[in-house]
């Protein structure tokens, strides 16, 4: 028997004060308890316990032996307990980095069926972009990102496609003209255009589409996120494009109008990211798995 198991013994030994007791808490018998206790005592060369037929009593090396093991077991135990807790998603914590459109497009439905299993599992978010989210992630600041695409690939990172989206080119009321019929890139470049700022995904994304189709990409307003890009565009201040599942309300309000175009938008994909070479909570790799949709 390891020594391990002595001061286990010895602790519910001294914490009852009985052998017996302490052998049916260890679902042990008595006198196998008896004889460890003799063996820790020989190893010692002291004296642990005073036996008597009312039970035993700890002698003055036993009481210094057990404010030492008390703390090192109640620790083990508390750390046991914690891993038993994380196991049953009892506890823990995930901490994600999104945006606000990611939030809104893959993610509420999910963490609300999350959060409504496991309660326990605290959830932080950290608005990010996707350049921003990437490098909190390599950083060891999030557990997991959920970005748009464009995204640049990386050795150590999954890449994850959960959905794809469709973004509509959007105008306040101001610009309803311009949804009277179909319009081209070419013919609308007089008009402000609203974009994300550079290095960005969205910005990169439609620097090359202008690109492709022979035309610059100058915008005339610049959102650190896409979320601060609709209240530009509903108050007038230029047109811009949006993701068309979160457009669809607040066209169908008449808050904002949709800008068709000849030219094909491209599709955006919804990605989970994480880091390979780092290490998952029990709760992340949960969380992930449902998201991913690998959950078993």
């Amino acid at each position: 028997m390891v020594v391990y198991d002595y001061y286990r013994i010895f602790y519910y030994v001294a914490q009852y004060k009985s052998f017996t007791k302490a052998a049916e808490i260890l679902n042990n018998n008595q006198p196998n308890i008896t004889r460890c206790m003799n063996n820790l005592e020989n190893e010692l060369n002291c004296q642990l316990f005073v036996r008597s037929n009312r039970g035993v009593r700890l002698t003055p090396e036993g009481k210094k032996l057990y404010e030492h093991v008390s703390i090192a077991f109640e620790q083990l135990q508390m750390g046991e307990d914690e891993i038993r807790s994380d196991r049953s998603l009892e506890s823990g914590m995930v901490t994600i980095g999104v945006s606000e459109t990611t939030l809104r497009l893959n993610l509420l439905d999910t963490l609300e069926s999350f959060h409504t299993k496991y309660p326990h599992v605290r959830l932080r978010m950290q608005n990010h972009s996707t350049p921003e989210a990437i490098t909190a992630l390599e950083n060891g600041l999030v557990d997991f990102a959920v970005v748009t695409t464009p995204l640049a690939s990386k050795k150590d990172l999954k890449i994850i496609p959960l959905s794809s989206f469709r973004e509509i080119l959007i105008a306040g009321m101001k610009y309803q003209y311009l949804s009277v019929r179909q319009q081209s890139l070419a013919g609308i470049q007089h008009i402000p255009w609203i974009s994300q700022v550079k290095n960005t995904g969205s910005h990169e994304l439609y620097e090359r589409y202008f690109y492709q189709h022979n035309l610059p990409f100058h915008p005339d307003l610049e959102a650190a996120t896409t979320d601060q890009i609709f209240p530009m565009i509903q108050h007038n201040l230029g047109i811009g494009f949006y993701p068309e599942n979160l457009a669809l309300e607040p066209i169908r309000r008449g808050e904002i109008v949709q800008i068709q175009l000849d030219e094909d938008v491209p599709t955006r994909s919804v990605c989970l990211v994480y880091d390979k070479t780092r290490p998952q909570s029990i709760a992340v790799k949960k969380l992930i798995s449902i998201l991913s949709g690998d959950e078993s």
